[in-house]
């Protein structure tokens, strides 16, 4: 396989692996409120988190901004505790809200998430001389891992959605609060 091809992999394999379950659970989080006929919506709030993660990626991988990893590791799961907290507040309703503040706060989630990637890949970059392919292929490896999953969850809400009585709303509640099960102790974990 070629360089740029490795990296690519290891963007990908770094999103789809158990180790980066606070990753998936923020995927999980910001799609479970959407079905297909949301997915324009939900499109634009993954581009708002890219956007945010791609540049601190870059940043902090270059060298030109640096984090304590402590603060970094607390704030991730921060993320996903307050976006499914938010997620209790969800109105199943046909007429979205027109508001940019959730761009912008999924935005600042991505900041915060890329910070965590770039130390994964500031470890496997080692001393390379060049770091825009391999930051390019991993990132974009990122984002097809990350489409795979808001897919995934799109389907799985289908299916649930489609094959049971269950409300939407109900099912928004009960996925959220899987979610906030599973984040508090990761919360409390990493206060620094």
């Amino acid at each position: 396989m070629n360089y740029f091809g490795t990296y690519l992999v290891l963007g990908f394999q770094h999103i789809m692996s158990w180790q980066a379950m606070d990753h998936l659970l923020f995927i999980l989080t910001i799609t479970c409120v959407f079905t297909w006929s949301d997915v324009k919506h939900l499109l634009w709030l993954v581009t708002a988190f890219t956007i945010g993660h791609t540049l601190t990626l870059a940043l902090a991988t270059l060298g030109w901004i640096s984090v304590n990893p402590t603060w970094i590791e607390f704030l991730i799961p921060c993320t996903i505790l307050l976006s499914a907290i938010q997620n209790l507040n969800f109105k199943d309703s046909k007429r979205r809200n027109s508001s940019k503040t959730p761009y912008l706060i999924v935005l600042f989630f991505g900041l915060i998430h890329g910070l965590g990637f770039s130390n994964y890949l500031q470890s496997l970059l080692g001393k390379e001389t060049s770091l825009v392919s391999p930051l390019l292929a991993f990132n974009m490896g990122l984002e097809i891992a990350q489409l795979i999953l808001v897919a995934g969850v799109l389907f799985f809400t289908t299916i649930v959605m489609s094959f049971s009585r269950v409300k939407r709303i109900h099912y928004v509640y009960v996925i959220s609060g899987i979610i906030i099960g599973l984040v508090l102790p990761m919360v409390l974990e990493r206060i620094p």
